[in-house]
């Protein structure tokens, strides 16, 4: 059974950009008859603003966006990535790495392995994650086959910090394989991380999910629409033409007149149109 999901960093509210990805994702599990969970990716602690999640959920369920079983919050999952990384860590697949981002920038362009066989480490140090059998390609349902060999993709990755933090790389692997989600919908920024990404799901479970990556926004100065970049809120009164806009950038043309109607109409007409133009599609 198809299973996708949406899962922002409550770092501020759902902008246009997001709402493009929360909408795409949407459509595609509803498309397949699947089901759509919401996971709040707060293992970034510092960054999560307060109030920020609660934000974001009741903008998805203005937009209409309703999701399947209960929100799953990375902050309360610390237990859960330890265990992961104790699997690693037995299996003699992590290091200590005391290299600061200076250092690495001085050596190469990459983390060059410099900590692999190194010893004494130093506190604080991350964890690293011996990159062994790197994935360099996998095949995107929107981008077709995606390749890339670079030294980047096949460096030891942190999958926990020095600050002590658990690293986005592993928390959202973790979670996506405990919740039992089939399909990975989201923006094209995530192209590169899912090499990382997919190469721990080959360690952990010997398979992969399916990948599609939707367009990004971008604003006046060519970069991307995010909250970095100071991106607008979207106003959840006017839902309908939030999601309207949403759908030009995913090539979804509903009627008009649909952009001031009832956002259960505008949705129900874009899910026909998703389910002619992708249903089926790389799976």
């Amino acid at each position: 059974m198809y299973r996708g999901r949406f899962a922002p960093t409550p770092s501020g509210p759902l902008h246009l950009g997001s709402l493009v990805a929360a909408v795409g994702s949407y459509l595609d599990a509803k498309a397949h008859h699947g089901e759509w969970l919401v996971r709040i990716e707060d293992v970034d602690k510092p960054r999560a603003v307060p109030g920020a999640a609660n934000t974001i959920l009741a903008q998805l369920e203005a937009h209409g966006l309703e999701w399947d079983g209960p929100v799953l919050f990375q902050g309360q999952r610390d237990l859960t990535y330890q265990s992961r990384l104790n699997q690693l860590q037995e299996a003699k697949l992590l290091y200590q790495c005391d290299c600061s981002r200076q250092a690495i920038r001085a050596r190469s362009s990459h983390y060059d392995g410099y900590c692999r066989n190194r010893q004494p480490r130093t506190a604080p140090y991350a964890l690293r994650f011996v990159n062994k059998n790197p994935v360099t390609e996998f095949t995107d349902r929107a981008h077709g086959l995606v390749t890339d060999n670079a030294p980047s993709v096949r460096e030891d990755f942190v999958l926990k910090r020095r600050d002590g933090l658990y690293a986005y790389q592993l928390a959202v692997v973790v979670d996506d394989i405990e919740q039992g989600i089939t399909d990975i919908v989201r923006g094209s920024d995530l192209i590169t991380p899912s090499f990382w990404q997919l190469t721990l799901w080959q360690e952990f479970t010997g398979t992969q999910p399916q990948m599609m990556h939707l367009p990004l926004i971008m604003n006046n100065d060519g970069r991307k629409l995010s909250k970095q970049n100071h991106a607008p809120p979207v106003d959840s009164s006017q839902a309908s033409n939030n999601v309207f806009s949403a759908l030009k950038y995913l090539d979804i043309h509903p009627e008009p007149e649909l952009r001031h109607g009832p956002i259960t109409d505008l949705l129900q007409q874009a899910l026909q149109s998703w389910r002619k133009k992708w249903h089926k599609t790389g799976r």
